[in-house]
């Protein structure tokens, strides 16, 4: 369950919390300020919910706007959509408009790996370096190969794990 929250950007209003878009927009049409007059704009706020949530939401740009699209993303994601799209809006610097565009249009490589190390012997491991004779497993420098793939690869972490990740 997501919570967030409506800041008006009158002072003299007083904003409200919401979890869904019905209530959002039922709230936003009884805010008054001291003279009783219309509220318009809110800046809104991410107060609770799962930490990756709250990584989206930034990564993307939460506002009044967008809030419907938003909360309707974070319902319907899967966790690696939403690190797929958190990394493109973050880290690559792409934009992203939850009206518009849709997640699958960004190419990204993740990892669940703790360092470009792990991700080296990931990659011999699965064969894409060729086919290792055993008996030169043991001369595999993984930290030449980890330097290598670092050119192509960075480290993020995203809600407290740890990932490395290639943009396309």
């Amino acid at each position: 369950m997501t919570l967030l929250h409506a800041q008006p950007y009158d002072i003299t209003a007083t904003g409200f919390y919401f979890e869904d878009e019905e209530a959002f927009h039922a709230k936003m049409k009884d805010a008054r300020n001291n003279c009783g007059d219309p509220v318009e704009e809110f800046e809104i706020q991410f107060i609770d919910g799962e930490a990756i949530d709250a990584a989206l939401c930034e990564a993307i740009g939460l506002h009044q706007g967008n809030v419907g699209k938003v909360l309707e993303l974070i319902d319907t994601l899967h966790e690696y959509d939403k690190q797929c799209l958190i990394i493109a809006c973050g880290e690559c610097r792409h934009s992203f408009d939850p009206c518009t565009d849709d997640v699958a249009d960004y190419d990204i490589d993740i990892y669940e790996m703790d360092s470009m190390r792990e991700l080296a012997e990931y990659f011999v491991d699965e064969g894409l370096f060729g086919e290792v004779p055993e008996h030169l497993a043991n001369y595999i420098d993984y930290d030449a190969i980890a330097r290598d793939l670092a050119v192509d690869y960075s480290e993020t972490e995203i809600a407290g794990q740890r990932l490395i990740y290639a943009c396309g």
